[in-house]
């Protein structure tokens, strides 16, 4: 498959740079194509701006600043993401992503009152990896904010059939080195299976 590989952390050193690696490294070696997409390193903008607020609707505006995140998406039949959950969401960069780039005309047409007709119907399976300070039972108790914004709102403009896989590592703030290497390969084994 095409698969885009988004990664979003302001560390070059962080664990999640290591989990990167586990993915892009799983992802070659079961023989898919990769693209990449650091939004760190091309300092990506976050920022919805005025003018593109302006035009969100306006599915023949010009978008030469993000021309080439369109086309990753339009080209990708998986989508892999690689991040730390911050606050219970995304961190701010790919939160921004999401809104700058997944726009009416190229992730969803707007299809009458309030019905979103999906246009990214090329991406067939999205894969999460993530990492949470959080303990596994406070995820619980706030209901999972970040895993419902995949499954109820970025899933359904995907195929119809798009499946979600959720590869989630709690506690991260008091992992040892042995458990963090178990979620590098199961990162790893989890991804040569896609």
């Amino acid at each position: 498959m095409r698969v885009l590989l988004v990664y979003c952390h302001p560390r070059s050193d962080s664990f999640n740079t290591a989990l990167r690696g586990a993915a892009a490294s799983a992802l070659h070696a079961a023989g898919h194509e990769v693209e990449s997409l650091d939004l760190y390193e091309q300092n990506f903008d976050p920022r919805l701006s005025a003018r593109e607020r302006s035009a969100y609707y306006d599915e023949s505006a010009d978008r030469p600043d993000i021309a080439g995140h369109i086309a990753a998406l339009r080209r990708a039949e998986a989508l892999v993401l690689v991040y730390p959950t911050w606050w219970f969401g995304p961190p701010a960069m790919l939160k921004g992503w999401f809104d700058r780039v997944w726009l009416p005309g190229i992730a969803f047409a707007l299809g009458g009152a309030k019905v979103l007709q999906p246009r990214l119907t090329n991406i067939r399976r999205i894969t999460v990896v993530t990492t949470y300070g959080s303990p596994r039972w406070l995820l619980w108790l706030v209901g999972w904010p970040d895993w419902r914004m995949f499954r109820f709102g970025i899933r359904p403009l995907c195929a119809r059939r798009c499946r979600l896989d959720w590869i989630a590592l709690t506690g991260m703030d008091r992992a040892s080195e042995p458990v963090r290497a178990r979620f590098v390969a199961q990162v790893r084994k989890r991804l040569a299976a896609l």
